[in-house]
């Protein structure tokens, strides 16, 4: 019975961590769609509404009730942090970089949860793992290179960016312990509202902004609320409560692959050789770093505490 329930979880939390990363690939062009709409502030909150909403209508359904008090310190951080701070400086930055160097500067984001993941959670830094994430990150240069257009960047989108990666970072080692206390739709939905609130001084911009805005706009920030936040963030706590923050940090270097392959469908922008090339880095180092030893041995921490355990 044991070995069923682990051979699930080992089918479970990776399939949850892919939901995520074609959700959030995807919200990079919903992004691009609803900012001509909105400013970063306004769309930030009206997409953690929308969140808000979904993940509350869900959370009253399954009864799950309030997290337990040692829980709440993890999700306060990581919701001003990552669904707050975050969302708001990307949007921004967004909005003064091209694309390519946006994607660029925020995969620092992996990295600085590898590091974070050591020193603060003790997570293990396998050689598979550092080996992969090398290659996607060289992957991720590739694509931002061969996106970037000349001109397009600027001193303070860089920043923004870089904050963003920084604000990723800290929310994910911050969402980390609270999942040994409490459900990933817990964590998520108090999470989402914490940023909601804490972007509450944009409400007379967002109410402004929707009553003008075109109608494709809004539906893009809600599909961004229901989509990406709501159900991506909920797959990810899955998934992060059952692995090492390095190595989901890891796996969202398969983002910028699948942002060239949804723009070339979507928006009809043919992504060039090298483009492509550096797709193919990114996706073959998330391989690499999910991959485990020929001994089949492999070392998981849960809630922040190192644990033992043998995989098959």
């Amino acid at each position: 019975m044991m070995n069923v329930i682990r051979n699930r979880a080992h089918i479970l939390a990776p399939a949850a961590a892919a939901v995520s990363v074609l959700l959030w690939a995807s919200a990079f062009v919903s992004i691009r769609s609803a900012g001509q709409a909105y400013s970063p502030g306004a769309l930030a909150l009206g997409r953690l509404a929308a969140g808000v909403i979904a993940l509350g209508v869900i959370w009253a359904v399954r009864r799950e009730g309030l997290p337990p008090r040692s829980a709440w310190r993890g999700i306060l951080l990581s919701g001003l942090l990552w669904f707050g701070l975050y969302m708001v400086v990307l949007n921004w930055g967004e909005q003064q970089v091209d694309a390519g160097t946006a994607a660029l500067v925020v995969n620092v984001g992996p990295l600085l949860i590898a590091l974070l993941g050591s020193r603060l959670l003790g997570d293990p830094m396998p050689p598979r793992l550092l080996a992969g994430m090398a290659v996607s990150f060289a992957g991720a240069v590739t694509v931002g290179l061969s996106m970037s257009g000349g001109g397009g960047s600027s001193v303070l989108g860089v920043l923004l960016c870089l904050l963003a990666a920084v604000a990723y970072a800290f929310g994910v080692v911050a969402q980390k312990p609270a999942l040994g206390q409490a459900s990933a739709l817990q964590v998520t939905t108090f999470g989402c509202l914490v940023g909601a609130v804490g972007c509450l001084p944009f409400a007379g911009q967002l109410a402004h902004e929707v009553a003008h805005a075109p109608v494709p706009a809004t539906l893009n920030m809600v599909y961004l609320g229901v989509f990406p936040t709501a159900l991506a963030f909920t797959t990810w706590a899955y998934a992060l409560a059952r692995t090492t923050a390095s190595r989901m940090g890891a796996t969202t270097y398969a983002v910028p692959a699948l942002v060239v392959l949804m723009s070339w469908l979507t928006l009809g922008e043919v992504p060039g050789v090298l483009t492509l090339a550096g797709g193919v880095l990114c996706l073959a180092g998330v391989a690499v770093s999910r991959s485990r030893a020929r001994d089949g041995r492999t070392t998981r921490v849960a809630a922040g505490q190192p644990r033992p355990e043998k995989v098959s």
